[in-house]
């Protein structure tokens, strides 16, 4: 099945993109990379006799594979061109998908909204609150570390102190 796999993603590989990486993956499927389009399409086996399942995602900022967006189960006995409709059409929603729409704005009505939560900066310069103090040794991690200094202390008297030099 691999080798029915890999010879599959070479044909759409050059067919989709002339820039690419095509490589096995761990689950025994393969993997087209684009990185100059930042998009992954993956050919892994469903376990039928000449189908695979095809998905399409994104490749992020530090080179690592977001989760697959888009996912279909392909028949690999359709041609080459078949093949590579479906994964311009995965790869239209992947990129559909990655684009930030034009959100709703902020309503008047109140309605469900998300709401960002204000830096640290902007909670400390706001009127009427005191800034926070920044993190430091408190009074109990002093003590413990008394305790601690204390108990040593007497251990070491107790080994070294009873014996004359």
């Amino acid at each position: 099945m691999y080798v029915q796999l890999r010879e599959t993603a070479d044909e759409l590989a050059g067919v989709l993109w002339r820039e690419h990486t095509v490589y096995r993956e761990r689950g025994g499927g393969v993997v087209i990379r684009g990185e100059h389009v930042r998009r992954w399409i993956s050919l892994g086996p469903t376990g039928g006799k000449d189908r695979a399942l095809l998905r399409a995602g994104r490749i992020l900022d530090g080179g690592t594979t977001a989760p697959a967006r888009t996912e279909v189960v392909v028949d690999l006995t359709a041609g080459t061109a078949e093949l590579a409709a479906v994964c311009r059409r995965l790869l239209a929603d992947v990129a559909a998908a990655a684009e930030p729409g034009p959100g709703p704005g902020p309503s008047r009505a109140g309605g469900p909204e998300k709401r960002e939560r204000p830096g640290r900066a902007a909670r400390a310069a706001r009127p009427g609150r005191r800034p926070r103090r920044e993190r430091h040794t408190g009074p109990g991690s002093w003590f413990v570390l008394l305790c601690v200094a204390a108990v040593l202390g007497v251990w070491l008297y107790g080994v070294f102190g009873t014996y004359p030099y």
